[in-house]
């Protein structure tokens, strides 16, 4: 069964067009109606499918020739070697082997020539001068005129002037001299020079040809040189030269001033008689202009009445005519008219046309309709040019076929592919989910050597997924490209460098970007300046720490309080700890950054964080000194310092002093969760129950606290029986305490025994038996095979379910067998829980450990490009 290309991204099959392009390419019933031809390389039946999610090497290769035979279709083998020779040799030795090639120098000869690659402007340069120096061939205005236009479009003004100077010191024919010096002042923008030059032709009696007339009344018009255009018009008309050439540029001055009226009069003028003097170029530009005044309706009228008059000149005004309809964004009447007028007046619409009409429709997502013109322009034999060819690279990326897209991209020199700056970016949007980085990096680095500098949004992408993948040298080299390229950096790209050599302790090199930033005056980020001070802190480099959190602070970036504290930490921990705690302190209150009781503050809990709680008190004392009367924030952060640093005795009578001062429970919730992370149950318990006593509640978190302490010091019994005594007085059962639970019972039966016990000396509640059941079962106590929707049933009536809990449900599953981890993973996915690094860690490990390792590996780099990177367990297992 034929699949549609909205699946595309997923089953990587491309569907077959059937022969006539007026039937909806994408149907599946009208694909199966017709014969699978060989014409067309985008025919795959489900025999030609490698397997889900790929696309057979055959159909592959057929789909990357269909296209390519397509644009090597516009190739001419001789223009080829002569561009060759022109950018591969110089001097005398790229005159002699252009000579070798035995050219016949015409004028047509030279303008292919010069518009067979005309964005290489250097080759065709060198080209012309070296057909000029040939014998018996001399350059004409339409030549000079070529590439005069195609150095003027480059905006090369200044080597239009100098090749302008070269001229004039060349003994040509003085008519033919000043022809020439018209048309290239006139072309390069310069109207008022070569209107000068003019001047002295007619004062030696000499004068302009038709050509070179038209091109500076043409100019004239450009510049909006109103007042001349109508003398030159006259002085065409006295000479003889006035034809379809001098109408339409005449139609195209009273457009440009807005002279509909008068425009369009003199149009019908030139359908008196036979209408021998109107011409297609003439009507098209009037259409033009009414549609740029939003006339449309005119328009429209004004193209049927002319169609009916039978003449033969409606390819130009159909295809501006399309061309407008795109630009208002009237896409779907642009398709409908083109599709008339080729049923009908069998129209084919120019290349540049099509390229409007498909950069529009990808703009839009309607890629079915971009798939129907691209295989009707092939057809109709249309010439690919370089926009159309972009334009399928873009296709391709969109459709979810970039692997197609990024074959063609590397033979684009065969075929000579120019990439514009569209192309470049879907390139790498759509291949960074499906190469590695380094890839697309690489396309990033060509788009930038070609003068294409992509939004600072890519730059960021790309930063993202080197940073993922662990390509930090890779990064580096992205950051120095764009300096070396004097492309002014993106904050988040260098603040994501800084971040991620931070992260593996090359904070030094993270520094020097840092440094050149601020040379250039562009502030880091947040980020940036928290992973800079981490770094030196970690490598004890606290006074250098301490200054980036100045001059973080004067840059107008607040510190967090953690990492404050950890600047205080390492500053305590070197030589001459305290004067290097005291001197920050002085600054802090010099600065006025902060309020002054949240300054005390800050350094009374850095100290206690550094481990120095005499210090914390010495703040504390200066505190009141200084008359500021310490609130119950101030004394929370002293009592969190004495308890961090296990002064157990301190703490007990700086709690006693504090509960007579302050009534408040958040003092002994605070008692009982920091007794407990400093191994401390004899004291957590006994404040629990004075909290009882004093009718006070302990907070769920006092309960989870000392569960895990006990769970994690193996008092298995005293775990169970708070349990218990909990839920007794209706706190419910978090995902915490559960996810504690499980992760003991798969480590130990022990926990499904001390339940046992508890149960026979007490009655448990329901709720506590029915989590004891859950341990059991995953502890093995509980004989019997049970599956995942088991498990997880079971574990949603006993407490809130969360990623950390399916880790545990898939750890369970992987020691069941590896292929009830798999499927369970997808269910997670399935259930919009976000994999994290235990999920995936969990399926690596257990694929390598039977012997998987294929397997394992496509997983860990799936877990790699998220990210997340294996645990050393599961490292020494691979």
């Amino acid at each position: 069964m034929m699949l549609t290309l909205r699946c595309a991204r997923r089953t990587r099959v491309f569907l077959s067009p059937p022969p006539s392009s007026t039937v909806n390419l994408f149907s599946t019933a009208v694909s199966e109606r017709h014969p699978i031809s060989p014409a067309y390389p985008f025919a795959v039946s489900a025999k030609t499918t490698a397997g889900k999610g790929s696309i057979s090497e055959v159909h592959h290769s057929n789909l990357v020739s269909y296209f390519r035979d397509w644009f090597m279709s516009r190739r001419n083998p001789l223009f080829d070697r002569i561009f060759e020779v022109l950018r591969t040799q110089e001097g005398s030795s790229a005159d002699s082997a252009l000579s070798d090639l035995n050219l016949s120098l015409t004028e047509s000869l030279v303008l292919d020539v010069l518009n067979y690659e005309k964005r290489d402007i250097l080759c065709c340069l060198k080209f012309f001068d070296w057909a000029g120096r040939q014998p018996g061939f001399y350059h004409t205005r339409a030549t000079f005129n070529s590439i005069f236009r195609m150095i003027s479009k480059a905006k090369l003004m200044n080597l239009m002037v100098d090749l302008l100077q070269n001229f004039m010191k060349q003994g040509f024919d003085k008519a033919m001299y000043y022809n020439t010096l018209v048309i290239g002042y006139a072309v390069a923008g310069k109207s008022e020079t070569a209107l000068g030059v003019f001047g002295k032709m007619r004062f030696q009696g000499l004068d302009l040809d038709a050509l070179a007339y038209h091109v500076l009344m043409d100019s004239l018009v450009e510049e909006k040189c109103f007042e001349f255009v109508e003398c030159v018009a006259r002085q065409i008309r006295l000479r003889g030269f006035q034809n379809h050439v001098t109408h339409s540029i005449i139609i195209k001055s009273l457009c440009e001033q807005n002279e509909l009226e008068r425009g369009e009069e003199y149009l019908r003028r030139l359908l008196e008689g036979n209408g021998a003097e109107l011409n297609g170029v003439a009507m098209a530009i009037f259409v033009g202009a009414l549609c740029k005044n939003r006339q449309f309706k005119r328009a429209s009228l004004l193209i049927d009445e002319f169609q009916k008059l039978g003449l033969n000149l409606m390819e130009n005004v159909y295809g501006v005519w399309i061309k407008e309809l795109v630009k208002a964004g009237k896409l779907d009447h642009a398709l409908e008219f083109l599709k008339e007028k080729q049923g009908v007046d069998g129209y084919v619409p120019d290349i540049f046309r099509c390229n409007t009409l498909i950069h529009r429709l990808l703009r839009e997502n309607r890629l079915e309709e971009v798939y129907d013109l691209l295989v009707d322009m092939k057809e109709r034999d249309l010439m690919p040019n370089n926009g159309t060819m972009n334009a399928v690279l873009c296709f391709l990326c969109k459709a979810g076929l970039p692997d197609i897209a990024m074959e063609l991209y590397n033979s684009r020199v065969e075929f000579g592919l120019s990439v514009n700056f569209m192309a470049y970016n879907y390139l790498i949007n759509s291949l960074l989910g499906e190469v590695s980085a380094n890839e697309t990096y690489q396309i990033l680095r060509d788009s930038i050597e070609h003068g294409y500098i992509p939004g600072g949004k890519t730059f960021s992408i790309i930063a993202d997924a080197l940073n993922r993948e662990g390509k930090l040298d890779e990064l580096k080299e992205l950051v120095l490209f764009i300096l070396d390229h004097n492309i002014v950096p993106n904050t988040y790209v260098c603040n994501k460098f800084i971040s991620a050599m931070c992260s593996v302790g090359r904070v030094e090199e993270g520094y020097l970007l840092h440094d050149l930033l601020n040379r250039m005056n562009k502030v880091s980020r947040r980020s940036g300046y928290s992973s800079l001070i981490s770094g030196f802190n970690q490598s004890n480099r606290g006074d250098i720490a301490a200054r980036l959190l100045i001059e973080m602070q004067e840059s107008g970036h607040s510190p967090s309080r953690k990492l404050f504290s950890e600047v205080i930490s390492c500053l305590c921990n070197m030589d001459n700890g305290e004067n290097q705690f005291w001197g920050l302190f002085e600054i802090q209150l010099a600065g006025n950054w902060l309020s002054t009781p949240r300054i005390f503050h800050v350094f009374i809990e850095g100290a206690g964080f550094a481990g120095k709680p005499e210090l914390a008190l010495q703040v504390y004392e200066l505190m009141k000194r200084n008359g500021l009367v310490p609130n119950f924030t101030s004394d929370i952060l002293l009592l969190r310092s004495y308890l961090k640093n296990h002064r157990t005795a301190h703490v007990l009578q700086l709690f006693c002093d504090l509960c007579k001062r302050w009534q408040d429970s958040k003092i002994w919730r605070i008692m009982v969760v920091g007794l407990c992370r400093v191994k401390e149950p004899e004291y957590a318990s006994k404040i629990m129950q004075n909290m009882k006593v004093n009718k006070l509640t302990p907070s769920s978190q006092c309960y989870e606290e000392l569960i895990k302490l006990y769970c994690d010091l193996g008092q298995y019994p005293k775990a169970v029986d708070l349990l218990n005594d909990m839920i007794s007085i209706g706190r419910p059962v978090s995902s915490f305490i559960g996810n504690v639970f499980l992760l003991h019972a798969l480590k130990t039966k022990k926990l499904y025994d001390a339940w046992v016990s508890s149960s026979l000396k007490q009655d448990l509640t329901p709720a506590c038996w029915m989590l004891g059941h859950l341990v059991g079962i995953f502890s093995g106590c509980v004989p019997g095979r049970f599956g995942y929707m088991y498990y997880e049933a079971l574990a949603q009536k006993c407490f809130p379910v969360d990623i950390y809990t399916n880790n545990m449900l898939l750890r369970r599953l992987s020691m069941d067998g590896i292929d009830h981890a798999c499927n369970f993973f997808n269910r997670i996915c399935d259930k919009g829980y976000e994999p994290n690094r235990w999920t995936y860690d969990i399926i690596v490990h257990g694929l390598a450990k039977s012997g998987r390792n294929a397997e394992a590996r496509t997983w860990m780099e799936d877990m790699l490009r998220k990210g997340y990177g294996p645990t050393e367990g599961t490292q020494k297992v691979i």
